[in-house]
């Protein structure tokens, strides 16, 4: 199996739980409220270790709790957490997360920690970089650091996995051809290739993704995939499209099934699988993820997908 580096936030999550998303001026009465470890990067790190993967991370915290409590579970799941920053001046990154009962969420973020993974911070671990099999990547620390791990990782021909998430107003096209693959969301997707508002509602339009998908594909990147909640996912490459229908399950918080699918992705193609076997991984694992509470309390392990992938 090939190591697998995740390169990424980490945050502590705060939970509210509502009937409904708040509009714009309205004050709303919350059920309850939760703190957990979360963060895109620690995320993906803790989902991957689950699944079987071996993992590698590199991040930073700060000098508190949270912090100490984030590598600790991180460490306790197998994850190699040596390369962790611990920044002594700021505090550990926070996210605060409002869920509706319907499973669908809205995340603001605090970078705090995570905006000390710069680029002095990844150019020092440009050899852990270059000899990672699989490099998977989030855009919840700063740009710069971000681009140079991606280029170090294609310079030593790693293979590469960007999830867009938080979606830039911009990725240089030297980003794209650096990228194996490219994991957005439908709302990521028109954010990247300039097709915001062609899709409106939450409509689903394929003919629109599609085209979105082969923007991205003309801009370098090897394998688009575009994950679509309760619909599946859509893989584009050149020539090549697949749609691939989600698990029929009950949602009941999808704050980090993203995170969970890029992670099996990462684990399936690092054990040598196919990428139809590694999407199909994906989504069998992120469909278990929702139907659970929480960001890393909701990640499955690997036992749990080889049981529902048997059903």
């Amino acid at each position: 199996m090939g190591d697998i580096l995740v390169i990424g936030s980490m945050n502590v999550d705060m939970t509210i739980r509502v009937k409904e998303l708040p509009k714009t001026g309205e004050t709303i009465l919350a059920r309850d409220l939760s703190f957990g470890l979360g963060g895109k990067g620690a995320n993906q790190a803790m989902a991957a270790a689950r699944l079987g993967g071996k993992v590698r991370m590199l991040g930073c915290v700060g000098d508190d709790d949270f912090g100490r409590k984030h590598t600790q579970a991180l460490r306790e799941a197998g994850v190699d957490v040596s390369d962790i920053k611990t920044d002594r001046a700021a505090s550990t990154g926070s996210a605060f997360i409002c869920v509706e009962e319907n499973g669908g969420n809205c995340i603001v973020v605090s970078q705090g920690a995570n905006l000390s993974c710069d680029e002095d911070y990844i150019k020092s671990k440009r050899e852990v970089i270059r000899s990672a099999g699989i490099v998977l990547a989030q855009m919840e620390i700063p740009q710069k650091a971000l681009y140079s791990a991606i280029l170090d990782a294609r310079a030593a021909r790693g293979k590469v996995i960007l999830n867009p998430a938080p979606a830039p107003e911009h990725i240089p096209d030297e980003i794209y051809r650096g990228l194996d693959y490219l994991t957005p969301n439908e709302t990521e997707l028109m954010k990247l290739c300039g097709m915001e508002g062609e899709v409106s509602g939450g409509t689903w339009d394929g003919q629109a993704i599609q085209e979105g998908a082969r923007r991205l594909l003309d801009k370098g990147v090897g394998t688009v995939i575009v994950t679509l909640g309760e619909k599946g996912c859509g893989v584009f490459r050149k020539g090549h499209v697949a749609w691939f229908p989600a698990k029929q399950v009950r949602a009941v918080d999808t704050t980090a099934a993203g995170d969970c699918f890029n992670a099996a992705v990462a684990v399936a193609l690092a054990e040598g699988r196919t990428e139809q076997e590694a999407v199909e991984f994906a989504i069998c694992a992120s469909g278990i993820a929702v139907t659970r509470a929480g960001a890393q309390e909701s990640l499955p392990y690997r036992r749990e997908v080889e049981a529902r992938e048997r059903t």
